[in-house]
């Protein structure tokens, strides 16, 4: 039981919500001269792959087609319209329609005829819209100059067709000559913002590869892995004619360990796709599923029955191990990862689960770290064989570590539970119950590690371990600690994971009624109590009507109701006086969740400007809002803005830095006074 310790660890590392700024396609120009007086000016679009954008006429109802600007000029004149490539067509699952697109590389040319023998300009702008198989991005509009060099004078001739759209393009200074790549121009908030989210994103994987690694010892120190270590390291070091081809073989045993459950994580983000899988956190039916899986999970822990492969498979897979050299080796880890698999499948399906809801190479990373974790043992024992003297004997404690790990498998379900409720709104489990439920689950991990409790595969019980006894202190701790959040204590350690404050049957605490300065009967009208007793809109229009009649800033709060940063914020930031004092008194806070799925009014239900489809609940409209204007998609995400709608500052992101936020909160509202 000395490594027992560890398994608290990983169920207490928490999965942040990130979204990302996707700039999919990049552009560059070039000049070419077909004679003395015509050039064809060239604009070609990199699409990324899993990317493409449309072409310049696409059926009504449909995305935004690809357009073009040519500025008008006295120095030139249009020869034809524009000239895209062939591309193809296909069914879009996004508009559902037949539509031509293109993939990969886009080439876009223009011929013109000048007009005198100057050397000019020639200012263009091209607007379009980028989607993959799941999302499109709001429309994106770049500039560019292209350079004319001085040539022959010639008669003024009269274009084929001029450009439909009689409009100058505003083109910066620095615009990009032909031949170079064009930069996207992207504003001071969003450079900002991007560099935020991939340094959280970088948390997040970090944070992930961390878990999987403590789950990958957790399940080491089960009952089908642990006497597998001796038993294979001694194979290797018999079978071997000395000890360096004995530890060459153990480490390419744990390669092919690692190649085994990366190929794994690797699968599930090929199948899911990388983008896709960020969907995962706020929407219902997987909720729901993940919550089912985890229970299953947990219950085969607890022993009720044994997640099990087919025999055959490891038969066939047997008979191949015994082949010589590589390929035996790479049969028998496959041999492991079968034979372990009613250990090793419910931790690997909860790593998986929390990674998927995460997004991107999460699931790659956590399988990485899984089994590292699983691998290292084998070569280190394998160099250093006189260590496994130090190994404690199998027993009914390997047993013990696969209850203890059931235990936090159920408590952690009811995590995506309460998700999918919190989407919904439908407050059948609001935070008292959850944290009763929790309560309840830890006291019985408590009973059972102080050995009043035994399962079915439980060894008799004779005296506890020391390292039985602390993990039974510290989880009985643990679950003291949970109990006053029932009156209302934020518990901080865990802020994400139970329901917010607010969501709850007596946000003061059970048995508490609203002190005066938060009763709902000094809230403005449309305005109800938030986190942290703060007066909160959840309607932009009312928000803004109501700022306008005090004569105070809005602080834009794009959050969601199954977002674990947000909590965090609401939990640990907005509490700090400084913070809660501004909040409170020196602005009015519009809080924008954008997965609500409460349903719109048919009036309000218009067709949305990015996917084309329509939009029916209160979620999508913010959503599509934060989108169109501020370029982002990412919760939590704050925005001071004037009476007019226009930023005060920087927006800013996830920051759990209190003075940070402190001092963004000053700077916007002596903004607004100045």
């Amino acid at each position: 039981m000395k490594k027992l310790i560890l398994f608290i660890a990983i169920f207490f590392a928490m999965h942040n919500l990130t979204a990302q700024i996707y700039d999919p396609v990049s552009f560059k120009t070039s000049v070419k001269e077909v004679d003395n007086s015509s050039y064809e000016l060239s604009i070609t679009a990199q699409i990324d792959k899993g990317w493409h954008m449309y072409s310049q006429k696409v059926p009504a109802n449909g995305p935004m087609p690809t357009s073009f600007v040519f500025a008008k000029s006295k120095n030139y004149a249009a020869k034809g319209g524009i000239v895209e490539p062939d591309g193809h067509e296909i069914d879009d699952p996004i508009f559902n329609m037949r539509i031509k697109l293109f993939e990969t590389k886009a080439v876009f040319t223009q011929k013109i005829e000048r007009k005198n023998s100057d050397a000019f300009k020639v200012k263009a702008a091209i607007e379009f819209m980028v989607c993959n198989d799941q999302s499109c991005l709001p429309p994106s509009e770049r500039e560019f100059v292209f350079e004319i060099p001085k040539g022959a004078a010639k008669e003024e001739l009269k274009a084929a067709e001029e450009v439909k759209k009689d409009a100058t393009v505003p083109v910066k200074e620095d615009a990009v000559r032909a031949e170079v790549p064009v930069k996207t121009v992207i504003k001071k908030e969003i450079a900002s913002l991007q560099k935020n989210e991939d340094a959280a994103g970088g948390e997040n994987i970090w944070s992930i590869f961390l878990l999987s690694f403590l789950g990958g010892l957790a399940a080491l120190l089960t009952p089908c892995v642990f006497p597998m270590i001796p038993m294979t390291v001694s194979f290797f070091t018999k079978q071997s004619k000395n000890k360096a081809a004995g530890i060459r073989n153990a480490l390419v045993y744990g390669i092919f360990i690692i190649i085994i459950y990366v190929a794994l994580g690797t699968l599930v983000t090929t199948i899911f796709g990388a983008d896709a899988l960020n969907a995962l956190a706020t929407n219902v039916v997987f909720n729901l599923i993940f919550f089912l899986l985890l229970v299953v999970f947990a219950i085969s822990f607890l022993g009720a029955f044994e997640i099990v492969l087919p025999s055959s498979w490891l038969t066939r897979v047997d008979n191949n191990s015994q082949k010589s050299g590589v390929i035996g080796i790479f049969f028998m880890a496959l041999a492991l990862a079968i034979v372990s698999f009613s250990c090793t499948g419910p931790i690997v399906g909860t790593l998986l689960v929390q990674s998927a809801s995460q997004g991107g190479l999460a699931p790659v990373i956590g399988m990485f770290g899984f089994s590292l974790a699983i691998a290292l043992p084998f070569t280190l024992f394998a160099a250093f064989p006189g260590w496994m003297n130090s190994l404690p004997k199998s027993g009914g404690w390997l047993n013990s570590v696969k209850v203890v790990l059931g235990f936090l498998e159920l408590a952690l379900a009811f995590k995506f539970l309460s998700n999918a409720d919190l989407v919904l709104q439908l407050h059948l489990l609001e935070r008292e119950a959850f944290l009763a439920i929790w309560i309840a689950i830890f006291t019985a991990l408590t009973f059972y590690l102080f050995g009043k409790i035994q399962l079915s595969h439980d060894s008799p019980a004779g005296h506890l371990s020391v390292g039985r006894l602390g993990l039974g202190i510290a989880v009985l701790a643990f679950t003291i600690y949970l109990i006053p959040g029932l009156w209302g204590a934020p518990l901080q350690w865990i802020s994400g994971f139970p329901p917010p404050k607010q969501y709850s049957e007596s946000p003061d605490g059970l048995g508490m009624s609203a002190t005066p300065s938060t009763a709902a009967a000094i809230l403005a009208e449309g305005a109800e109590e938030g986190p942290n007793g703060i007066a909160v809109f959840r309607d932009y229009d009312l928000g803004l009507a109501y700022a306008k009649k005090v004569n105070k800033p809005v602080m834009l709060d794009f959050t969601g109701f199954a977002c674990v940063n947000c909590r965090k914020m609401e939990e640990r930031v907005w509490p700090d006086p400084q913070v809660l004092s501004q909040l409170k008194n020196d602005v009015i806070v519009i809080s924008l969740y954008v997965d609500d799925k409460r349903p719109l009014e048919e009036k309000e239900q218009i067709t949305s400007k990015i996917t084309g489809k329509k939009i029916k609940y209160i979620g999508q409209k913010w959503s599509e809002f934060q989108i169109l204007k501020y370029k982002t998609n990412a919760q939590p995400y704050y925005v001071l803005i004037d009476h007019n709608g226009e930023n005060l500052n920087q927006p800013t992101a996830y920051n759990p830095d209190i003075a940070f936020y402190a001092n963004w909160l000053k700077e916007g509202v002596g903004n607004f006074k100045k």
